[in-house]
């Protein structure tokens, strides 16, 4: 293919790597997919950008992050999975209460460097299970706080390789998602806090855990929350939408619904995109036909 072609010329150039027919499986925490065609992992933005000029008008690209919620395709995936490096997960404080993170930073790694430095606000992000880029592309959020309660601003590139800053003031924000154009692709962002003791921070990241263990499944293939809930038709929470509508002991073939928290699904051996798929459609489905609302998913699907 020529794409792979100049894909390898332009890999001799850079000391970012490139992978050709990279297993998909182990980038997520479903464990399901096929093979991307290539996997670019920049270590630097200089090389992102150079990537961006070259290639980011021309190829279907997919940002990934933690994989945390995502189902992927078992099929090939054409296009070009970008996965930013370790330069992308730093973390440094401006202020006093005030930091700025990497999209590559893992959520909970921000809410315990803010808990060290006595900078309270972002407790909630140690019970979010992704990286800041997702956090932010999706407006994540638990505990009643999203990430539009505490984002300053987002520095962002296009695909033609553009660098720009975005306040939060620029920002359409609303349950799991934003306005702004799905093309660009997250390089950090700054997060205002407030001053807080650090025991008392500590312990509200502990009781938010607790919660959040005793409530949810962990430590298995799951895809976090396979829905959103549906706040614009019912104040009812989607789990029990799905409780009243669907027999909880639903599978096909290993994928299944978390006896734990029945909006979790689960790859419980070796669960397939069309397993995992009939499971999600079947659902949406039935609570459809017992309660009258369209519920959406909240996991992303890359086909």
């Amino acid at each position: 293919m020529k794409k792979i072609e100049e894909l390898k010329s332009f890999s001799k150039d850079i000391k970012s790597k490139i992978f050709f027919d990279y297993d998909l499986k182990k980038t997520n925490w479903f464990n399901i997919g096929g093979i991307a065609a290539a996997y670019f992992k920049p270590e630097s933005l200089n090389e992102l950008v150079s990537f961006l000029k070259r290639f980011g008008s021309k190829e279907k690209i997919f940002l990934l992050g933690a994989g945390s919620n995502i189902l992927i395709k078992d099929n090939l995936f054409e296009g070009i999975v970008i996965k930013l490096g370790k330069k992308f997960c730093n973390i440094s404080q401006l202020s006093d209460t005030t930091l700025v993170a990497g999209s590559g930073t893992i959520d909970r790694k921000l809410s315990e460097f803010a808990c060290q430095n006595n900078i309270g606000g972002l407790e909630f992000l140690s019970c979010i299970p992704g990286t800041i880029g997702g956090g932010l592309r999706m407006n994540s959020g638990c505990f009643n706080r999203e990430f539009k309660d505490i984002l300053l601003s987002i520095q962002a590139v296009d695909k033609t390789g553009k660098i720009f800053t975005i306040p939060s003031s620029k920002i359409k924000f609303f349950y799991r998602g934003n306005d702004l154009s799905s093309d660009l692709i997250f390089l950090s962002a700054s997060f205002k806090g407030k001053f807080e003791d650090k025991q008392k921070l500590q312990k509200n990241i502990d009781d938010f855990k607790k919660k959040k263990n005793e409530a949810q499944p962990s430590k298995i293939k799951t895809g976090g929350s396979t829905f959103k809930n549906p706040i614009k038709l019912t104040n009812e929470k989607v789990w029990k939408l799905i409780k009243k509508s669907v027999p909880l002991n639903t599978k096909f073939g290993d994928a299944e619904i978390s006896q734990k928290h029945c909006n979790f699904f689960v790859n419980s051996g070796n669960a397939s995109f069309h397993d995992m798929k009939r499971l999600i459609d079947f659902v949406q489905e039935k609570v459809k036909l017992k309660t009258g609302i369209d519920i959406e998913t909240e996991i992303e699907i890359v086909e």
